[in-house]
């Protein structure tokens, strides 16, 4: 954060894509090269995918416990996608808000709309698309990790995803994870100099 500017409060950045379009890969990437980014971490009810960890890819849940979240008010949003349920703490999010720190999301289209309508000021979206849907249908088949049967459900899935690009403030199209990588640290520095996110006036300039 610069600190020539005064405070302001903090950004809700939301990257969404379709399955298989690369949002996890840059979300992971920016939090480690982007100064001051932090990420979200969604609770779920599906098993751990190989090579994903406890507390930074997921909250790995019962349903019980997602349940109990739900019925206390603790989720910003939630979703059920095929066999799972997917919802974001909302504490960790309003606590960055107000401390003026900013927290990037990788969720699914109806999760960032639920959380555009409850943090419109704060939050920023971003729409991440593969050059094709021949490439991602592809990418998805390379993983390796599901059948045909559910490789199919996502690619219907995708194509109704797609829709959704115009509802966002920002598209990337991820040919490439540097130039990727590069268009989203440029939206957060933009985004960080907004003057409607400052909490006062620049002090030299006050009369």
């Amino acid at each position: 954060m610069d600190s020539q500017l005064p405070s302001r409060r903090g950004i809700i950045f939301i990257v969404s894509a379709p399955s298989g379009a690369g949002k996890t890969t840059i979300s992971r990437a920016a939090v480690q090269q982007i100064d001051g980014l932090t990420p979200s971490v969604s609770l779920t009810t599906r098993r751990p995918r190989n090579g994903e960890v406890e507390g930074i890819d997921y909250q790995f849940v019962s349903e019980e416990e997602f349940q109990r979240s739900l019925a206390a008010d603790e989720l910003a949003e939630w979703a059920r996608v095929f066999d799972a349920c997917y919802g974001t703490p909302r504490r960790p999010l309003e606590d960055a808000i107000h401390d003026g720190r900013d927290m990037l999301l990788d969720i699914d289209v109806q999760g960032a709309r639920s959380l555009r309508a409850r943090y419109a000021k704060d939050a920023v979206t971003i729409f991440v698309l593969p050059p094709s849907f021949e490439e991602l249908e592809e990418r998805l088949r390379g993983r390796g990790t599901e059948d045909a049967a559910a490789i199919a459900r996502r690619l219907k899935r995708a194509r109704e995803e797609f829709r959704a690009y115009p509802e966002y403030d920002y598209l990337i199209i991820n040919a490439n994870l540097a130039d990727s990588l590069a268009q989203l640290g440029a939206i957060v520095r933009a985004e960080r100099l907004r003057v409607a996110r400052l909490r006062e006036e620049i002090a030299p300039w006050k009369s």
